[in-house]
Formats: C-alpha cells, structure tokens, sequence
C-alpha cells in the first residue's frame, strides 16, 4: 500500500506543471469573459487574476525542473499557452479601454509584427515555436505585467508603455538572432551569448532555478 501510495503522489505531484500550464489558458479566458460582462469592480478581478497566471507561468517552470521532468513539449505547451494568455489578457484589456489601444495603434502594430516575426522565422526554420525563454523575455515579461496592470487601472500609460515598447522589441530582436545563430532547434537559451556557444557545440550553463 505505502509502495502505491508513494507512486500515486509521484503521479500527482508530475502533473502539477502541466495544471498550471493549462490553468493559464483557463484564466486567460475568464479574464475575457469578465470584461465582456462588464462586472463590477472589473480592475480588481482582472489584476488578481493576471496576477494569479503570472505566478503560474514563473512556479510551472521552477516545479517542473524541481522533479525533474522539464522537457521539450513541456517548454513547448508553456510558450504556446503564454502567448494566449497574455493575448487574451490583451484582448480583454481592449474592451475595457479601447482607446488607449487606438491612440497607441502604430506602436502596438509595430510591437505584435516583431512578436510575430521571432514566430514565423522559428517556424520556417525549424518548423517549432519559440521556446527560448530567454532573461531578456522574462524582464520583458515582468514589465508587461506592469503595463497591463497601469492600463487596466487607469485606461492609460506613457512611461510605463514606452519602456515596455522599447524593451519589447530589443527582447524580441534577441530571440530573432538567437533563432537565426542556433544551427538547430533549442530550448531555454538565455541570451545570444548562449546561442553562439550552442552553435559552436559547447555545453552552456542554465539556472537550475529560472532556465533550466
């Protein structure tokens, strides 16, 4: 019985990553459905649950490497489902303020091809997403995460954006060259100076933690 029972939670505690992977989609969405309902008090569940997705996506990662099963489709499936949560986030974020999303159209336009581009480059390459999770991406991230909360609060933002804009595209232009040096398809590469060291046939150095 003890045997079973340690091999059940072993199961258990496996699936934990992939449960906060997947709840992201789930938050992403209901963070949707509450804009359109336009409930009461909108800014509050909206930040708590942008809140709740962004501790999902830092402890799916860091759980993951702590048992050891932090794997290419796993990488994978969080990169993809990133992107639909902050898109959801994003869309949700519209309905609400439409038009700081007008008045900011070049820039964001300009922001989301960059986004695009590191996507389709990876693809036409190595026929894979993007996977990189690099440090830069992650800063950006957390920047993000800032933005959002400022334009969810106040329906504005200017040196917040501009910060976010300007960090996102030089983090986006990172990934591009880390897609365009790797000779073949990785995940978790820090920075360009890791992709180069890839390229070269060297072992690079992860944070257990953070990149690993």
């Amino acid at each position: 019985m003890k045997i079973g029972g340690f091999f059940m939670r072993s199961s258990i505690m496996k699936n934990i990553p992939i449960a906060l992977i997947y709840s992201r989609l789930i938050i992403g969405f209901l963070i949707i459905f509450i804009s359109i309902l336009q409930v009461n008090h909108y800014p509050t569940y909206a930040i708590s649950l942008l809140s709740i997705g962004l501790l999902t996506d830092i402890f799916d990662g860091i759980i993951a490497r702590k048992l050891n099963i932090s794997s290419e489709k796993l990488r994978r499936l969080d990169s993809s489902i990133d992107q639909i949560f902050f898109i959801s986030v994003a869309v949700a974020t519209y309905i609400q303020c439409p038009d700081f999303f007008k008045n900011n159209f070049i820039k964001l336009a300009i922001l989301t091809g960059a986004e695009v581009m590191i996507y389709l480059v990876s693809y036409l390459k190595f026929k894979k997403e993007i996977a990189t999770h690099s440090i830069g991406a992650k800063i950006w991230t957390i920047i993000l995460f800032a933005t959002l909360i400022e334009i969810i609060v106040h329906c504005e933002s200017v040196i917040l954006f501009e910060l976010c804009l300007w960090v996102g595209l030089i983090t986006r232009l990172e990934i591009l060259a880390i897609v365009f040096t790797l000779k073949k398809w990785a995940n978790d590469v820090p920075t360009i100076y890791h992709a180069v060291k890839l390229r070269q046939g060297k072992e690079i150095k992860r944070h257990k933690l953070f990149n690993g």
